[in-house]
């Protein structure tokens, strides 16, 4: 279905105007027909305070758009024909759904307009990003209500045990697959694969690998639709890295391989050790040079650093091997087709577009610097001192990200200091709370 023919239908009634927030939130607007045909063209106007959210709309503050100096106004959105998909269980008439982004000033802290941004200038630089994920997320038997009355502890998790690739669970389960399965087809989303993972009602979800924007539009969509199926149901799911204690860290994995304008693979050369190129090595050097200091990007919430906590399965520091878990940049597959890497620093709380966008400017950075990467990893990387780390805490992470001068070359100046902000917000607000683990410990004796 095209814009123009949901348009031209007479029994077309509304559609569903999007936009995804910093948190990777779909924001948006049901508007008429005859509303979409105006917006098609002119774009529809929106307030970019909606990119100071967080979650649960809680207004962060964003310099020059909701501080003492901002007015609250609208920029307008630019609807993306190519993005047109049917909502899943809206009726027909009701169920179109297109996705749009920021143009103006605020595109600049647009993260949807960020990545494309970054994608025009490797393009420029003659390479094609080629790029897949995967997503973890959890799964619970409790609705919003009841894990909220719980105070989300004691919860019930879909599954009683970890269940790594569990066949068992998966025929037990198999309603909840197929209907992600269904939900996708009208989404759009090349889902490629799903399996139980590492804990009690813990899943992994993976979109096909593709270029330009379409994969990282289809993981947006993917985690926004999987909760609203959750909610369906009843139940309830979280992305949060680490939602107790004893659960293991939920990350998004990105896989990225390059082409040339001509289609030609980049990473693969059979003389080289395990098949990787110097232009993959060089790739490499990139990440490892510039990624730590957009930790923040990759690690955007306060929870999002106790995925690291010691025997959680997260990266143990800026290090790369070839089939090496236990290292931040895994190099996977074995010949043209199939070699690339996977960005295993993200959270499944991170920004799809963003996540995107900083991986792919640090990688073709280093190509076009010709960075050198430090040597591979080889064995278990937790055992091992990293030469080189990502940020381990949030004011850390603010800092790196605010001073890199990497940062504000490809992602924009104007990014950096709002989401810097937004962040900064975030924290000051969470160092005034008091958790519970707390007056457990400290409050009788401390």
């Amino acid at each position: 279905m095209k814009l123009e023919e949901y348009i031209a239908d007479p029994a077309s009634r509304f559609a569903t105007v999007a936009m995804a927030d910093t948190n990777g939130l779909l924001r948006g607007q049901m508007v008429s027909v005859n509303s979409l045909k105006g917006i098609a063209k002119n774009g529809m106007g929106m307030a970019p305070a909606q990119l100071s959210l967080d979650p649960t709309d809680v207004l962060l503050t964003i310099p020059g758009v909701n501080d003492e100096t901002g007015d609250f106004h609208d920029d307008p959105l630019q609807v993306d024909p190519a993005t047109v998909r049917r909502l899943p269980w809206s009726k027909p008439g009701h169920d179109l759904l297109v996705l749009s982004n920021f143009t103006g000033e605020s595109a600049k802290m647009c993260p949807r307009s960020i990545l494309k941004s970054v994608l025009a200038r490797a393009g420029e630089a003659g390479f094609v990003p080629k790029y897949g994920m995967e997503l973890e997320y959890t799964l619970f038997d409790e609705s919003p209500e009841s894990a909220r009355a719980k105070g989300y502890r004691n919860l019930k998790p879909a599954t009683q045990h970890a269940s790594h690739d569990l066949t068992i669970y998966q025929a037990v389960q198999t309603e909840w697959y197929e209907a992600i399965a269904a939900m996708c087809e009208p989404l759009r989303i090349d889902l490629a694969k799903m399996h139980e993972e590492i804990g009690a009602g813990f899943m992994e979800a993976c979109i096909g690998a593709g270029e330009g924007l379409e994969p990282a539009d289809q993981l947006v969509l993917l985690k926004n639709f999987i909760r609203a199926l959750a909610l369906r149901q009843g139940r309830s799911v979280t992305f949060m890295p680490r939602w107790n204690e004893q659960a293991d860290s939920q990350s998004i994995h990105l896989h990225v391989s390059l082409k040339d304008k001509a289609g030609k693979p980049l990473f693969h050369d059979p003389a080289g050790k395990n098949g990787v190129s110097r232009t993959f090595l060089h790739f490499l050097g990139g990440l490892q040079k510039y990624i730590g200091d957009m930790t923040l990007v990759f690690q955007p919430t306060v929870n999002s650093y106790r995925r690291f906590a010691p025997g959680t399965f997260a990266p143990p520091g800026l290090t790369w091997g070839y089939e090496n878990r236990t290292t931040c940049f895994r190099i996977v597959g074995h010949d043209a087709g199939s070699l690339r890497v996977e960005n295993r620093l993200p959270g499944a709380d991170t920004n799809p577009y963003l996540t995107t966008a900083a991986t792919i400017a640090a990688g073709v950075a280093g190509i076009m610097e010709q960075v050198e990467p430090d040597p591979e990893t080889i064995g278990s990387g937790y055992a091992q001192t990293p030469p080189r780390d990502f940020a381990r805490s949030m004011p850390e992470a603010i800092d790196r990200l605010r001073g890199s001068d990497f940062a504000k070359d490809w992602l924009g100046p104007r990014f950096v200091e709002a989401f810097t902000a937004t962040r900064e917000g975030q924290y000051d607000e969470f160092r005034r709370k008091v958790p519970d683990v707390e007056l457990e410990r400290f409050f009788d004796l401390g």
